[in-house]
């Protein structure tokens, strides 16, 4: 694979000889490899969204909704060929790619709607005969950067929602995992999006954000990824006066009142941290449990952990799959080790799985102290720490102590202590008694260091327009 950059409604290899390599994680081989962008490549994307965006603009909301809902139609035609490239590249097992693949078409075709919807207002004036209103307008041309842990799941939410709004975009896909990325793209194209309007590119991060946001052509940049690359982006875009979409990491607190059904929660508590190898900004990691069920709680989720089937996304029965790449099973074992050797108690896993590919096992760890690096930095990984609370006081304090804030869970069978979990807990996003994160029609985002904005929702398609303020006397 090396015609992999789309750029100007035509694929290429790109100016260049770099070509990055494309690993199954499953096997730590090689199986393809994807063209990297020069910036005589960046400067072409940026060319075709700054000429293209003028006719997009004008194309009308209902024109914008055929296109994209005829899109969302072929990725769902599509949907065996994108979940299969996710898990080849990135490791899932294939039906959670599946479900990936599906979301994908789920976001295309809400923001198709949405952009229906795009309404201004009109304003009472206080002047006879003036008419006063605001008008929703797109707001330019999109650098996007989106991450491998959901190369399609996340990359559609800034593509869908950029051209729902009218505006042109120029999406920087992850390099680990391009096969999925360039059959969404091509979805889009052949549904009739115009020529530059969608640009696809793969590369050095750091080269093409540092040649896409001080462009004067790029008006937004949206951005999915961790705390410290947002920080820099943010400060880049921040000289250019570029808005911004940060959605950044968490270090999701799940809570368990001594009210629960612990056979109940402690199930969909350890299915949904081994989900995609706890490899999702989301995914809880801090699980403060009242001292009343925490023995019950910890022995049913390690008993879980245990029994999970974790081998090659592909294969039939699997339930976890690798770690994306290597470089995670070392921070994964590094946080694990540091955990033990500060007092922690490890439960289960703990260790490397067989002698090819990323694989770890689901790990669990009790008792951890607060030095240990586990309880302050976001694991992204099949790690869980169960630790005890006495009170809801104690466990808010736990769940509000570090500076991020995108997903908190909570579980409880008192509408007080529900209602003080909502108001008290410091996230964007709180899920009481379920899982309930994610979906098309819900604004996804974090607060604190965690960034701002939000994807999804109605909130998502307004962070890709701007409102201009009319006031007319007369014609």
């Amino acid at each position: 694979m090396t015609a992999s950059l789309f750029i100007d409604g035509a694929w290429s290899a790109g100016s260049g000889t770099r070509r990055g390599k494309i690993v199954n994680p499953a096997t730590g081989q090689q199986i393809s490899e994807v063209a990297f962008a020069e910036a005589a490549d960046l400067d072409r994307a940026l060319a075709a969204a700054e000429r293209s965006f003028a006719g997009w603009r004008r194309t009308t909301a209902y024109e914008r909704y055929q296109i994209l809902t005829r899109a969302a139609g072929l990725v769902r035609e599509r949907a065996e060929t994108i979940a299969t490239a996710i898990t080849r590249e990135q490791g899932k097992p294939l039906a959670e790619a599946r479900m990936e693949a599906g979301a994908t078409a789920d976001f295309i075709d809400w923001y198709a709607q949405e952009a229906r919807r795009a309404y201004g207002r009109v304003i009472p004036s206080r002047i006879s005969g003036a008419r006063q209103m605001t008008i929703a307008e797109p707001v330019g041309p999109v650098a996007a950067f989106s991450p491998w842990n959901f190369p399609c799941g996340q990359l559609v939410r800034k593509i869908a929602a950029a051209l729902a709004a009218g505006c042109t975009i120029i999406a920087k896909a992850p390099e680990e995992t391009p096969s999925c990325a360039i059959e969404l793209v091509k979805c889009f194209e052949e549904a009739g999006v115009p020529a530059g309007v969608v640009n696809l590119v793969f590369g050095v991060p750091a080269e093409i954000s540092g040649h896409l946001i001080p462009s004067p052509v790029i008006r937004k940049i949206s951005f999915t990824g961790s705390v410290a690359v947002g920080r820099q982006l943010a400060a880049l875009a921040g000289q250019h006066l570029k808005r911004t979409t940060l959605e950044l990491g968490g270090h999701a607190p799940f809570i368990v009142c001594g009210d629960v059904d612990v056979a109940a929660v402690s199930a969909l508590g350890a299915g949904t941290k081994f989900r995609n190898a706890g490899q999702i900004c989301t995914s809880p990691t801090r699980y403060l449990v009242d001292d009343a069920v925490h023995d019950d709680f910890l022995a049913r989720f390690a008993a879980i952990a245990e029994g999970l089937s974790v081998g090659d996304g592909a294969a039939a029965g699997t339930q976890m799959g690798p770690l994306a790449h290597s470089r995670r099973v070392d921070a994964i074992d590094g946080l694990v080790q540091d955990a033990v050797e500060k007092g922690a108690r490890l439960v289960t896993g703990g260790r490397r799985i067989g002698n090819q590919g990323y694989f770890y096992a689901p790990t669990v760890l009790a008792d951890v102290p607060l030095a240990a690096r586990v309880m302050n930095e976001e694991p992204f990984g099949p790690v869980a720490v169960v630790n005890r609370f006495d009170g809801l006081d104690a466990a808010l304090s736990e769940a509000n102590r570090l500076p991020v804030g995108l997903g908190a869970y909570a579980f409880t069978r008192s509408s007080a202590n529900a209602a003080r979990l909502v108001d008290e807990i410091e996230s964007g996003m709180v899920s009481v008694n379920h899982f309930g994160l994610a979906a098309s029609e819900t604004p996804f985002g974090g607060v604190k260091d965690s960034g701002h904005g939000s994807e999804g929702g109605s909130e998502g398609l307004e962070a890709y327009l701007a409102h201009k303020f009319v006031s007319q006397i007369g014609a």
